[in-house]
């Protein structure tokens, strides 16, 4: 067998490249303009909002958006290169030459493992430093949310907003007169299912950050959009300390928000995802999903490779079987197939009803060993 010359791969390598970088540019373009009339929409509600703000918001999540499309991009640049080398027959030479097809792939394929392992090391940290300022920026101008949540191994720390203008239902239910400012909450311990908070302390402060009242609580806990602390003392600058069998404030936030927090992926670093799976399962959490986006991340080298092969499979063969038509509705196919089975398979792992490792390896081993049975019998034949 002859061996595949360094200027040959680097050439597969160079025009497979380009042609990534090409659909990824083309795709990330329409996305960006496509989140720019969204957050304009958004923008139209909530007030005057610079359009400078509304540009560098679209930019920085970018990255993000960037990494759910990264497949399909592999798939369709891999789809356009061998289509372009058997149209100028450059296949053709090659298996006349001599070369094995697994020889001319071998450059495409380890170049998307390349680019797999560059998104978990460098894209996927930046992407969530990026989207960590993209929320800020969001909760500022778009006044999404006004509350910040974070676990750490010491506690549950959140920071909630206390707004009496949104909140008249609260003073006319407890004849209590709020003043504007913010609250933060720690909660030592967490008792799970009943999500009660234990050990609890909690400071409000007005908006010059000047603190009105301390509560030390034995136990909180949140539903009807208030929080209840239980067995409390309270420390105002205007009363004296008076211990209390319970005390509400409002809220906006539910159960279901602040474990979402935790759950959510996006704004965390693949660096980091260990750590913080570790710190959930300490406190009982779920982390099913976690485990599996983790997994995600470690596998993409595999599911980008995967992507190569199966593009193969369907743009290698000669061009009497099919023209461009046939290659575009083949690669359709393809994403459709990976995007379901690859979305069943998570919800499965996330669920607990697959272990979250294998529903995250899966799809990547299933695409490689259908993509190389395709290719040997391409070749046999």
């Amino acid at each position: 067998m002859i061996k595949l010359s360094k200027t040959l791969s680097l050439y597969l390598g160079k025009n497979y490249l380009l042609n990534t970088l090409a659909v990824l540019t083309a795709l990330l373009s329409i996305i960006y303009l496509l989140d720019i009339l969204e957050l304009l929409r958004r923008a139209n509600k909530t007030g005057d909002i610079p359009l400078g703000i509304i540009l560098q918001m679209g930019l920085l999540k970018l990255p993000e958006i960037g990494q759910t499309i990264f497949p399909f991009a592999i798939l369709f640049s891999a789809l356009w290169t061998f289509w372009q080398l058997n149209r100028r027959s450059e296949l053709v030479v090659l298996r006349a030459s001599g070369f094995s097809v697994w020889q001319f792939l071998a450059p495409i394929v380890l170049l998307a493992a390349l680019i797999g392992a560059l998104q978990i090391g460098l894209i996927n940290p930046a992407g969530a430093l990026l989207i960590g300022k993209y929320d800020r920026l969001e909760s500022e101008f778009l006044k999404k949310q006004s509350s910040q949540i974070a676990l750490f191994k010491e506690g549950l720390w959140l920071r909630q907003e206390i707004d009496p203008d949104k909140q008249q239902s609260f003073k006319k239910t407890h004849n209590v007169n709020l003043a504007e400012g913010y609250i933060i909450l720690h909660a030592r311990k967490i008792a799970h299912p009943s999500w009660q908070l234990l050990n609890v302390t909690v400071f409000y402060l007005d908006t010059e950050d000047q603190l009105l009242m301390r509560l030390d609580a034995k136990s909180a806990t949140l539903e009807k959009n208030l929080w209840t602390f239980n067995d409390v003392l309270v420390n105002s600058n205007q009363t004296p300390p008076t211990r209390l069998p319970a005390f509400t404030l409002p809220t906006t936030l539910t159960i279901k928000d602040i474990e979402d927090s935790f759950s959510s992926p996006q704004s965390m670093s693949f660096w980091n995802l260990p750590g913080h799976i570790q710190t959930l399962r300490e406190t009982g959490f779920e982390t099913g999903p976690l485990i599996v986006h983790y997994h995600n991340l470690l596998a993409q080298p595999l599911f980008l490779m995967a992507m190569v092969i199966l593009a193969a499979t369907v743009s290698m063969r000669p061009p009497r079987f099919g023209g461009t038509l046939v290659l575009i509705a083949s690669g359709l196919f393809i994403g459709l197939g990976v995007f379901f089975l690859s979305s069943f398979l998570q919800a499965l792992g996330a669920s607990n009803q697959l272990p979250p490792p294998l529903a995250a390896w899966a799809p990547s081993i299933i695409f490689i060993l259908f993509g190389l049975s395709a290719l040997i019998h391409l070749e046999d034949g």
